[in-house]
């Protein structure tokens, strides 16, 4: 099976489906990584590792560190520019052509010859501007295919006592809900790979605890699917949950 992972940011394949993507990898799965931007707008690290200008190269590498930990079979950068982060925390979208962008994800759907796509999931996880649109262009991306077409599955769907619901997108209920400790080293491995976002990391969660944690400390072990398409099969027929079943803890649903 190939497998396209598709996201916005580097960094968001590691903290929203490391795990899961890893599994995949561990089972035969070919996974291939596509991602929009570079991350050039985003942190450089506490301390600095880098410069604003050096950011888009330094996070290039990390992801391609990153992939490595995760079994990934490629990755490949569409060159969009991740926009810096506005007054009073303002998020923003890294392109408004969803036919364009929508284009280039059927472009490498075919390319690698993709059974199944993984995405961002319809809320953007917590809003995100450029989650939201790299949904939207991959919902789009699918549709467009009349025969062969790849199912289309999103990442931190809801289920009930979610461990961090602020993450979950509240409108994509999981089917699948994968216990990820049988490789949560390489979920780890990966995201030490991203080093200029470990403060990002473990900000909000040391806040709350009232001391600094740790990187393993603050990633999730169970990670959840919704299966956008094809919406009609039940969930013996899941391509994805066939190669997850036995790490599966939970279904919150039956189509």
């Amino acid at each position: 099976m190939n497998l396209l992972a598709f996201f916005a940011h580097p960094d968001d394949e590691t903290i929203l489906a490391g795990g899961t993507l890893a599994l995949l990898a561990k089972n035969g799965v070919h996974v291939h990584y596509l991602c929009a931007t570079r991350g050039e707008g985003g942190e450089t690290g506490e301390p600095p590792l880098c410069s604003m200008d050096e950011l888009g190269q330094v996070r290039e590498k990390e992801m391609v560190c990153a992939v490595g930990a995760l079994g990934g079979r490629s990755l490949t950068f569409l060159g969009y520019t991740d926009p810096h982060i506005g007054a009073d925390n303002q998020l923003h979208a890294y392109t408004e052509d969803l036919t364009f962008l929508a284009g280039q994800i059927a472009a490498s759907v075919r390319q690698f010859q993709v059974d199944a796509l993984v995405s961002h999931g319809s809320n953007g996880e917590y809003g995100h501007p450029a989650h939201l649109v790299t949904y939207q262009a991959s919902l789009a991306a699918v549709l467009s295919f009349e025969r062969h077409t790849p199912a289309f599955y999103t990442i931190a769907a809801a289920y009930p006592d979610h461990p961090l619901p602020i993450l979950a997108n509240q409108a994509d209920p999981a089917d699948i809900v994968i216990d990820i400790e049988s490789v949560f080293e390489n979920k780890v491995k990966a995201a030490l790979c991203h080093q200029t976002q470990h403060a990002l990391f473990v900000r909000r969660a040391s806040q709350e605890a009232g001391r600094k944690l740790s990187i393993p400390e603050v990633l999730l072990k169970k990670e959840s699917l919704h299966r956008v398409r094809p919406a009609e099969i039940s969930n013996r027929k899941d391509p994805l949950l066939n190669l997850l079943a036995p790490w599966a803890v939970d279904f919150t649903h039956d189509r």
